[in-house]
């Protein structure tokens, strides 16, 4: 029988956390429902982690590192740097698309809190910011005159579309951002 290791055990609680995050929010996700559903002792919870709202912390920074890692990889996989812009939408789309899609997992839980110096709104925050720097150098790039104005206007048209496929129900709004985008820029794929 293969014994489980502390990282693996820590790893464990981290994606079940993360999961029912994701899935019910954070207020949903209780102790007992992560003892359950990980299959660890509440006292293996608090060996990793002082309390809930640390667990909490842990595991979305994970899908922050996980989430950005993936969502670059593959924009960066566009042969140009006009392309790549344009594929910021067609990733979402495939992600609003993919099973379980609920959203931004960051907009999610900052709705929970009220406090703007909660950590997990702070977190949210870098996580925003992460993903506005990975945009601006989309923009540098491509040679846009002003690739910081340009890269805000993005992040709203990004986070306005996952706002859209997730409350609408629209997953074409990845697609219509993405047109908005390439009407912005005078792009489209035969330039691209």
């Amino acid at each position: 029988m293969n014994e489980i290791t502390s990282s693996e055990t820590r790893d464990i609680i981290l994606d079940v956390a993360e999961k029912l995050i994701y899935k019910s929010g954070i207020a949903a996700t209780g102790m007992d429902l992560l003892v359950k559903t990980a299959g660890v002792s509440r006292k293996s919870i608090y060996r990793y982690f002082a309390n809930k709202d640390d667990l909490i912390v842990a595991a979305l920074k994970r899908r922050d590192e996980r989430w950005m890692h993936w969502f670059s990889s593959e924009v960066d996989k566009a042969p140009t740097p006009a392309a790549r812009l344009l594929n910021l939408f067609t990733v979402l789309k495939g992600w609003f698309d993919s099973e379980g899609f609920r959203g931004c997992a960051f907009i999610n839980t900052s709705g929970e809190t009220g406090d703007p110096e909660d950590p997990v709104r702070q977190l949210a925050k870098l996580h925003k910011q992460k993903l506005l720097d990975y945009v601006t150098r989309l923009c540098v790039d491509q040679g846009v005159e002003n690739p910081d104005a340009l890269a805000r206007q993005l992040l709203i048209l990004i986070d306005g579309a996952i706002t859209v496929a997730l409350v609408m129900g629209d997953h074409g709004a990845a697609d219509q951002a993405r047109d908005m985008l390439g009407s912005l820029l005078k792009l489209d794929e035969s330039n691209a």
